[in-house]
């Protein structure tokens, strides 16, 4: 996210050498347009920092429902036709027939 800010510093920059004041309509604008600019950086920064922590979380998610489930589940016949598989609930010891698609 550091180029945003490169961007946003370089085009304050280049106002303030063009001499672009707030005095005049078209400095007020164009001034303000870059401290947008600057609080859109800052903004997709959190929301960037914050989809990291969604990502962690969501892998540790991920990690304990594969973990819990193939340790619950025993899987026997492998159906390369249908896409299916059997499987056998610890609980009720019932068999079940699941899509591979549903188990991804």
């Amino acid at each position: 996210m550091d180029y945003l800010y490169q961007k946003v510093s370089y085009l304050r920059g280049l106002a303030e050498g063009l001499g672009i004041e707030e005095s005049t309509k078209e400095g007020k604008l164009l001034l303000h347009i870059v401290d947008t600019l600057e609080d859109f950086a800052d903004a997709i920064e959190d929301l960037d920092e914050y989809v990291n922590y969604m990502d962690e979380d969501l892998a540790d998610v991920e990690e304990e429902v594969y973990d819990l489930f193939d340790e619950d589940y025993e899987y026997e016949d492998f159906d390369d036709e249908c896409g299916c598989i059997e499987i056998e609930c610890p609980d009720c010891d019932e068999d079940s027939i699941e899509s591979l698609d549903r188990i991804d």
